[in-house]
C-alpha cells in the first residue's frame, strides 16, 4: 500500500481556492502555531495528501529523516482492576477475576532479571488498578528494581493508577509523586488520558480520574523534574471538537511545563469490550489523525505510533505522515495490545527487523533512551 504525501509545494496547489486551508499551509511553512479553529477545520476539510504534506514537512524540519525507537520491556503487574472502562478489553473486575492475573513482587523482579546482560534501557510498568497493590508495594518494587539494575530507566504507572494508589494512601498528589520519585520512578507513560472532555469521558470511563485530574498528575510530575508522555484514544464516540479540546489542554500544559516527551494517538480497537459495536477507524482516518496531530501539537517534539497496536504496515505508513517514533523493540508479549484486538498478536520485533522497516521508507533508524538522547544511529549496512 502506498500513500505518500504530497510535497508542501504541491499541497499549496491543492488549496488554491480555499483561503482558510491556504492560511494554515502558510503558517506551517513559517513555523507558526495554528489555532483550535484551524485544527478543527483540518479535521473537517483537510484531505489526506494535504495534511500529510504539512505533517511531513514539520517532521522533516524537526528530525530530518530520523525515526526513533528504544529497547524496552514491559511489566504488567495485573489485569485485575477496580474500574470498568467500556473500551477496555484488558482488565478483569476485582470481584470477577477468574481469568485475571496478579504477579507477585518476586515474579516481577524475575522479569527484570530475565534481561540481565541485554542492552535494554527502559522498563515500562503499567497494568490494572488492583486494591492490594498500593503505593507502599510499588515503592518497594521500584527500589528493588533500581537496586538490581541502577542504569535501567523506570517508567511507570498511568495517571489512573497513580490517582488511586495516592488517594488510598491518603496523601496529596504532590506527596505521593514525591515518594515514588524518591523510590526510583523517573518518568510517566501517557495512558489513561483517553478523551478529556466530560461528555465523552462520562460515557466511556466515568469512574476513574477525570481529565483535570490526569493533567494535574502530569503537571506535578513535570514540576518534580520528571518527564511524561501524553496519549489520546481516538476512533470511538468522540467527535472532532472533542479531539481538539483534548489536544488543546495538552498543548496548554506543555506551554507551561515543557514536560511531555511525546504525543501518542491510540487507536480504539473493538475486540471483546463493551464498545464492540463501534466500527474501527480506517487506515485513511488513522493517517489523517496522525498528520493533524503533528500539525496541531507544535510544542511536543515527538509523535509516536505504537506499531503493535496499528500493525507494522500501517505504522510504517505513518512515518510519511508526521510520525518520528515507533516506540520500542518490545521483546516481550504485551497483553494490553493483543487482548484489545491489535494487529500484532505477539508484538515482538528485533532491532534488525525494526531498522529494516524504517529503512524501507527511506528513513534513518536511531536508537534513543527514554528522554530522547540518541544512543546509536543505524546505517543501512549495519542494522544489527
Amino acid at each position: 500500500m502506498s500513500l505518500q504525501p504530497l510535497s508542501i509545494a504541491a499541497a499549496f496547489d491543492t488549496v488554491k481556492t480555499d483561503k482558510d486551508l491556504r492560511t494554515i499551509a502558510e503558517k506551517v511553512e513559517k513555523g507558526i502555531r495554528i489555532t483550535d479553529e484551524e485544527g478543527f477545520l483540518l479535521f473537517e476539510k483537510g484531505e489526506l495528501g494535504f495534511v500529510g504534506a504539512l505533517a511531513n514537512h514539520i517532521a522533516q524540519r524537526l528530525h530530518n529523516n530520523k525515526v526513533y525507537f528504544n529497547r524496552n520491556f514491559h511489566i504488567e503487574p495485573t489485569n485485575v482492576c477496580v474500574f470498568t472502562c467500556n473500551f477496555c478489553s484488558y482488565s478483569r473486575q476485582y470481584k470477577h477475576k477468574d481469568d485475571g492475573w496478579e504477579l507477585t513482587m518476586e515474579q516481577m523482579l524475575d522479569i527484570v532479571r530475565k534481561y540481565d546482560g541485554e542492552p535494554v534501557t527502559e522498563v515500562h510498568i503499567v497494568g490494572g488498578v488492583h486494591p492490594k497493590m498500593n503505593l507502599e508495594f510499588f515503592c518497594e518494587l521500584l527500589r528493588k528494581i533500581k537496586a538490581h539494575r541502577p542504569g535501567l530507566h523506570l517508567k511507570g504507572f498511568t495517571a489512573v493508577e497513580l490517582d488511586y494508589m495516592i488517594r488510598k494512601a491518603k496523601l496529596s498528589i504532590e506527596e505521593g509523586m514525591k515518594q515514588l520519585k524518591d523510590a526510583g520512578l523517573q518518568s510517566l507513560p501517557g495512558g489513561g488520558a483517553e478523551i478529556f472532555h466530560p461528555d465523552v469521558r462520562n460515557k466511556i470511563c466515568a469512574d476513574k480520574v477525570d481529565g483535570d485530574g490526569w493533567l494535574h498528575i502530569h503537571k506535578t510530575a513535570h514540576n518534580l523534574g520528571m518527564h511524561s508522555n501524553a496519549t489520546m484514544l481516538y476512533g470511538h464516540v468522540e467527535n472532532y471538537a472533542h479531539r481538539i479540546d483534548h489536544m488543546s489542554r495538552l498543548r496548554q500544559l506543555q506551554d507551561k511545563t515543557g514536560g511531555f516527551n511525546c504525543f501518542i494517538p491510540l487507536k480504539f480497537r473493538n475486540k471483546d469490550n463493551d464498545m464492540s459495536y463501534i466500527k474501527e477507524a480506517s487506515i485513511i482516518e488513522d493517517l489523517r489523525l496522525y498528520a493533524i496531530s503533528r500539525i496541531y501539537m507544535d510544542n511536543v517534539r515527538n509523535l509516536k505510533a505504537y506499531w503493535p497496536m496499528l500493525g507494522r504496515q500501517t505504522a510504517q505508513l505513518t512515518l510519511s505522515f508526521g510520525v518520528n517514533d515507533l516506540d520500542g523493540t518490545i521483546d516481550d508479549t504485551t497483553k494490553i495490545y493483543s487482548m484489545a484486538g491489535a494487529e500484532e498478536q505477539n508484538p515482538a520485533m528485533s532491532t534488525e527487523q525494526l531498522c529494516d522497516m524504517i529503512h524501507a521508507v527511506g528513513r534513518i533508524p536511531v536508537e534513543r533512551d527514554t528522554l530522547y538522547n540518541e544512543l546509536k544511529v543505524f546505517s543501512e549496512e549495519v542494522a544489527g
